[in-house]
């Protein structure tokens, strides 16, 4: 599974719309969904904004991983 199908498949999970993300995020629909269709990488904040919304990591979401549940926090935002 590439990055785009799994940030797709991940917003599906969640029960989430692309315009559902983009209040989370602050994602632009139109950017949002050029990064579910691989026509744009995210940056560091937005894969960061992403892994919160979706309550995963930024290395699942970057294919570092398989495993869904992200790292212990800090703090939340």
């Amino acid at each position: 599974m590439n990055i785009a199908e799994r940030l797709r498949a991940l917003r599906k999970e969640r029960g989430f719309t692309q315009i559902k993300m983009q209040m989370l995020t602050g994602i632009d629909q139109g950017d949002y969904s050029k990064l579910e269709r691989g026509k744009r990488y995210y940056t560091y904040e937005q894969c960061r904004k992403i892994a919160i919304a979706l309550g995963t990591s930024m290395d699942y979401l970057t294919g570092l991983t398989d495993e869904k549940a992200p790292y212990p926090r800090r703090y939340e935002d």
